[in-house]
């Protein structure tokens, strides 16, 4: 299926490109996200008619990416759980915990962003990946640390 994609999709293409991709892909998920529309030929003419107001949509969701990157890099994220004597964590941290923490500190961070590379199951320091475009990537580290009992 070719498509014209209608935002920026990391490792697809560009604003304005047209891609060959597989049809439940494009059907199921490009085209009801509004990223991408069929290249027919009605559809690429109403694109280059549509250029400037895609473009300046894309900057302006750049732009709030950007805002929100340099919100996420302004915080530490610090995470308590119960461990066991071998710095295990009884249970793992996943994407949901740490959006929750970023909740907690005022910063909107959808859970689908966060890119746990695989389950934190340690005590200590954590590299993670929030997507917030496909040019804007922060890395976070996330610190576990054991929960003392109060």
């Amino acid at each position: 299926m070719e498509l014209i994609l209608l935002e920026k999709i990391g490792k697809l293409g560009e604003l304005g490109a047209v891609v060959k991709v597989r049809n439940g892909y494009g059907r199921n998920f490009l085209i009801p996200q509004g990223k991408a529309l069929p290249a027919t030929a009605v559809n690429k003419a109403r694109f280059e008619a549509q250029r400037l107001a895609f473009e300046a949509r894309q900057a302006e969701v750049k732009q709030t990416a950007e805002t929100l990157a340099a919100q996420i890099r302004e915080v530490t994220v610090v995470l308590d759980r119960p461990a066991g004597s071998t710095d295990k964590l009884f249970g793992s941290v996943t994407n949901a915990d740490i959006a929750s923490f970023f909740q907690e500190k005022g910063i909107t961070v959808p859970r689908s962003t966060i890119d746990v590379p695989k389950p934190i199951r340690t005590l200590g320091d954590h590299m993670v990946r929030i997507r917030l475009h496909p040019d804007i990537v922060p890395e976070v580290t996330v610190s576990i640390t054991r929960r003392t009992n109060r």
